[in-house]
């Protein structure tokens, strides 16, 4: 036509055709087609290609509009429907691109993602790939800047690290990238590891697959090393590791780090992470479903080195006995990892009935797991009743504790000024439903307190409870925590919470029969076993030899935990985590309707926490059981939830965007709906509806 080389003054052609702009990655060429709005996506991927005329693979290769911050995939969509004109800028980029990711264990391992899935759908791909069940509850998430810091001495750090860390992968391996997810018409395309029906033999001392599950790893490079590498848990080499490493201050710096989860919702190149970046992956639910250690070594190991560099990092506080068990339990999984193979592999199948009936009650659960014994009388509810010293602390006062005869019945306590006055009015009683419950505990000092926060109509009641021996504890501290949840002590979970913390409580104990202490060994490395905080404790307290000092103690406490198989020294770890009070809580900075200056929001598995920001004490709590529905105003961050029967709740988010808070929020309703007897497969609309706000 005479009309087609004629251009008109908006940049358009007399024909109706306008020239389209792309930049094609891979060869780092522009390149432009004649194009029309009517043209459909499919349509301008074909036509570039055959402008290109380069033989190679273009199946995986997608259209990126940088402007709008959007994967054109839908190939049967035309130009004028997503709305692109003469004025946009294409890319013609692959979907799947490289990313560092730094596992739970600090390790970083290299992997080429698709950077066009949702990332709940990316997590869900890197979960099988490594063969890690319940991908539901990790997510990716941004390493946090340490302040302090500058920028080009931070990013030398970061490739320290990367070094220091060493690589994953077995050296020498053919390949250094692991492919996630299926790749169109590639070669290195992986159904991923984890079947339903899958019946795995499992190594019985560190719970990792053994060598005919190999075929798990499918392409993956994992197979030409070692498959069990991921279940392994590896000793930290130097303390200087612990030296570089960010550990959070304040609360407020334990905000912050929570300001770097990504949007489950969105892809990885629409929240601008780049090719090659370094991602966390964590666990970002703390809500641990169906905790298995025949089909989960991994899981079960990643989540020990999750919390583990949790506690070395100081960003989850615990008292000095604590810390000894700790570091007990770490010395004691440190030696059983080095041990050889061939050793556990002659006694595996001698010790697989031994491990499964250690594990049997070790159901890792939030809500408590199912006992194996009788259900015993259900026709009753169990009750306790005992002398228990109470305190009610306020400003100024100088009152101690006072004796009363307390009876436990349902979620109540009744104290009474003494046993023979119980069949009279009480002279306090205290609902626990939905109270904060928080251990206070001293093995050595013999003190056994538990703090209560009781919600009143204007805040919390803070009432301490102290008992005279563990056992005593143990029961009420146990029945404390059901009733807080609203469950009374005839619920199936209360005698295995009993058992739990009297087991928690035992492995702190320093007092064994001194013949029976290892001798101090150069393989203690104290330095690698206690958190920076108690190390200078301890310099302070007695200087001399501090490694000495701290590899006795260790020692002293690993005399509890010496008999366990690894896999039980590992489940043993992560229950004494979740025992901590800080356990499950997320924090994030919010300035609260009626509130004048910034406080924190804690999220946890099961409620919502207003906390004051310098000394992190529990002010307000919402459960979500009482909740009715919540729902975000986008336009000034505000997030409002509303309950059956209390007043609303309404907070802006500071310094994070409120979509994370409500991902938190929708996340954990979500895990809440699990069940055993459903299929493996994830609901993922129903995420995204809970999660999303705008799908």
């Amino acid at each position: 036509m005479a009309l087609d080389g004629i251009r008109m003054p908006d940049g358009c052609y007399a024909d109706g055709t306008w020239e389209l702009k792309m930049h094609v990655t891979d060869l780092h060429r522009d390149v432009s087609l004649r194009v029309t709005g009517e043209i459909h996506i499919g349509g301008v991927m074909l036509k570039l290609v055959e402008k290109l005329d380069v033989k190679k693979d273009w199946s995986d290769h997608a259209l990126w509009w940088e402007k709008k911050k959007t994967w054109l995939l839908k190939t049967h969509w035309t130009l004028d429907k997503y709305g692109i004109q003469a004025d946009a800028r294409l890319l013609f980029t692959p979907q799947h691109k490289l990313l560092r990711l730094q596992l739970p264990n600090m390790k970083h391992m290299k992997v080429k993602v698709n950077f066009s899935d949702r990332v709940f759908k990316a997590v869900s791909d890197i979960c099988k790939t490594f063969n890690i069940r319940h991908p539901e509850e990790l997510s990716l998430l941004r390493k946090p800047r340490d302040p302090k810091k500058k920028k080009k001495k931070l990013e030398e750090a970061e490739e320290d690290d990367l070094e220091l860390q060493g690589p994953l992968l077995t050296p020498g391996s053919a390949s250094e990238v692991i492919y996630i997810g299926p790749v169109k018409g590639s070669i290195y395309s992986s159904p991923g590891l984890y079947s339903k029906t899958m019946t795995p033999t499992y190594d019985s001392r560190d719970g990792s697959p053994l060598s005919p599950t190999t075929a798990w790893f499918g392409d993956s490079p994992l197979s030409e090393g070692n498959p069990s590498i991921l279940a392994v848990s590896q000793p930290i080499s130097s303390p200087d590791i612990l030296v570089k490493l960010y550990k959070p201050q304040s609360l407020l710096d334990k905000a912050k780090i929570n300001q770097g989860w990504l949007d489950s919702s969105r892809s990885l190149m629409e929240q601008d992470v780049k090719e090659n970046e370094v991602l966390l992956l964590r666990f970002k639910y703390h809500s641990f479903f169906d905790l298995n250690p025949k089909y989960d070594a991994i899981r079960v190991n990643q989540l020990y080195e999750q919390s583990k560099w949790a506690i070395l990092l100081e960003e989850i506080e615990c008292t000095e006995e604590e810390m000894m068990m700790f570091a007990a339990l770490q010395y004691h999984i440190n030696k059983l990892s080095i041990m050889s193979s061939d050793n556990h592999m002659n006694n595996s199948e001698k010790e697989v009935d031994e491990v499964d009936a250690a594990l049997s009650d070790l159901e890792i659960t939030l809500e408590g797991g199912k006992t194996s014994n009788s259900l015993g009388d259900i026709t009753s509810i169990p009750e306790l009743a005992d002398y228990v010293k109470v305190f009610k602390p306020k400003k100024l006062t100088l009152k101690g504790y006072k004796q009363y005869w307390c009876t436990f019945k349902d979620i109540t306590i009744s104290c009474y000024k003494s046993k023979e006055e119980a069949h009279g009015t009480p002279a306090h009683q205290m609902n626990l439903r939905g109270c904060e419950v928080t251990p206070d505990v001293n093995i050595s000092g013999q003190k056994f307190n538990i703090k209560l926060l009781i919600p009143v109509a204007d805040g919390m009641n803070e009432i301490w409870l102290r008992c005279d021996m563990e056992k005593q504890y143990a029961h009420w501290m146990a029945a404390c925590r059901l009733a807080s949840k609203g469950k009374t002590m005839a619920d199936s979970s209360y005698n295995l919470e009993v058992q739990n913390i009297l087991s928690f409580l035992k492995m702190q104990h320093m007092n064994p029969d001194p013949q029976f202490i290892e001798p101090i060994t150069t393989d203690i490395n104290p330095e690698c076993l206690v958190s920076p905080r108690y190390l200078k404790k301890y310099k302070n307290k007695q200087p001399g030899s501090i490694r000495d000092m701290i590899s006795a103690r260790i020692l002293e406490a690993h005399q509890n935990v010496a008999q366990m198989s690894l896999i039980e020294a590992k489940m043993r770890f992560i229950q004494a985590w979740q025992s901590l009070p800080e356990f499950g809580i997320t924090h994030f900075l919010a300035k609260f309707q009626g509130g004048k200056r910034d406080e924190l929001i804690g999220i946890t598995y099961n409620r919502l926490i207003r906390m004051d920001a310098s000394t992190g004490d529990a002010i307000k709590t919402w459960r979500f059981s009482n909740m009715k529905q919540w729902n975000v105003n986008w336009e000034i961050k505000m997030v409002k939830v509303e309950f059956a029967d209390e007043p609303c709740l309404s907070f802006i988010c500071a310094e994070v965007d409120c979509k994370v808070v409500h991902e938190f929020i929708g996340g954990y309703i979500f895990l809440s709906t699990r069940a055993k007897d459903q299929n493996e497969s994830l609901d993922e609309e129903m995420f995204y509806k809970l999660t999303s706000g705008w799908i």
